[in-house]
């Protein structure tokens, strides 16, 4: 992966953080950040050594949006690709890898976008997060909409929606936004320790799980079973599934590998 000033890439123990860099801009996604994310998730993807990925911001905000402030020839520039199969929340969806957002400030509009395409969102307590699209008379875009009525049911996501406001931390966790929220100096400690614990199990039966959960939100229940039962084969197969076996036998923790 190419440096970007304006995300920061660490790897450590199986798990990779991620944090947007523009701490000065409330960490408002330009093109050039965007691409740099683009690159870092398919990165963190494709890395065998990496099982779990972590999101978060730096600064105050996690992410306040889209940058709108970049314009070309006095209007608006499109900033995201035209090539919706690599714009973050797409690839997000895709990655088979448990990611966990670190939610440490605003998670406004796009930054939104981002959150949702994760698996878990721990957020700070003095975290807020918004649609606000309504009051910009512009729809939520890049897979929004499709998370919203997942995580919250319909009617919470329309009110969500349709009132174009922000949430607290505690509200975003009562409507089911985020799963956890804690105290800000504890947020990464959080974090980490949950993507530690994803990290020491089994990195194949994890990816294989979400696999099947991602195609069961839009499959039939027998279809999803059979998805199931084809993930299954190879993973029983694998030196994982007979070393959790011994681990289980002998009474200690198992030391996977992920093959």
């Amino acid at each position: 992966m190419m440096e970007n000033p304006e995300l920061l890439y660490t790897k450590k123990d199986h798990i990779a953080i991620l944090t947007l860099n523009r701490p000065a801009n409330l960490n408002s996604l330009s093109r050039n950040m965007l691409d740099g994310l683009v690159e870092a998730l398919e990165d963190a993807g494709r890395d065998g050594d990496i099982r779990v990925l972590v999101l978060t911001g730096a600064g105050r905000a996690f992410c306040a949006g889209l940058d709108l402030k970049v314009q070309s020839s006095g209007h608006q520039q499109r900033i995201h690709s035209d090539d919706l199969e690599r714009i973050p929340p797409v690839v997000l969806h895709r990655i088979d890898k448990p990611v966990i957002c670190a939610i440490n400030g605003s998670a406004v509009g796009y930054g939104l976008d981002l959150s949702l395409g994760c698996d878990v969102r721990i957020a700070s307590d003095s975290a807020k997060l918004g649609t606000v699209f309504t009051r910009r008379g512009i729809v939520l875009e890049s897979g929004c909409l499709w998370y919203l009525p997942r995580l919250l049911g319909w009617g919470r996501a329309a009110e969500v929606v349709f009132g174009g406001g922000v949430l607290s931390a505690e509200e975003a966790l009562a409507v089911g936004l985020v799963n956890r929220v804690v105290p800000a100096d504890q947020l990464m400690e959080e974090a980490l320790g949950l993507a530690q614990q994803y990290a020491d199990n089994a990195p194949l039966s994890i990816q294989a799980s979400k696999r099947v959960m991602r195609l069961g939100l839009s499959e039939p229940f027998l279809e999803n079973v059979r998805h199931t039962d084809v993930e299954a084969k190879p993973i029983v197969a694998s030196e994982d599934f007979k070393e959790g076996v011994r681990a289980f036998l002998e009474k200690r923790k198992p030391n996977f590998r992920g093959r």
